[in-house]
């Protein structure tokens, strides 16, 4: 099981380094060469990051310990995070490549689902990537349209999707 923690605005760097990896390590392959170039580098000069950090609500998934950050005496590295920003949608989720599918977005997208229930929120939204979107699905997400985009430049597509929370 992934252990998880806080996420906070201390963790800015490391959160870059995540969002970058999972983009450059995962994007290939289902986005053009345009698109992996377009949003990496919107995960190293997203200015308003630092603003959202500090206004929602995230966790981070940690590495197993044994890892370069003991063995060089600091913290376990954080190795995916996800952030409630509204506190109605999952404005971030990113996973390194070298740790996705260990059940980490997973647990990530539950905290944050317990979260926003633990507040009295009835529905979450997104807007998932063709990386994100299954995962979204398999714990009960809905695709309820189809959104177009610019970024520097260059078009992506995403899916809106939401949850219901409520019993």
């Amino acid at each position: 099981m992934a252990r998880l923690r806080p996420l906070t605005t201390g963790d800015l760097a490391a959160v870059i380094a995540v969002y970058r990896d999972a983009v450059l390590s995962q994007a290939p392959g289902i986005y053009s060469h345009a698109q992996v170039k377009a949003w990496s580098e919107l995960a190293t000069n997203r200015a308003t990051l630092p603003l959202e950090l500090a206004r929602g609500v995230g966790r981070v998934s940690l590495g197993a310990r044994g890892g370069t950050g003991e063995a060089a005496g600091g913290p376990a590295a954080i190795e995916a995070f996800a952030l409630l920003d509204p506190a109605d949608r999952i404005s971030l989720l990113y996973c390194r490549g070298r740790s996705c599918r260990q059940g980490r977005g997973r647990a990530l997208l539950q905290a944050l689902e317990a979260v926003a229930r633990q507040a009295g929120t009835p529905r979450l939204r997104t807007a998932a990537s063709f990386l994100s979107r299954p995962l979204f699905e398999r714990e009960g997400w809905q695709v309820d349209g189809l959104e177009t985009l610019p970024l520097a430049g260059v078009i992506f597509h995403r899916f809106l999707m939401s949850k219901r929370l409520e019993g």
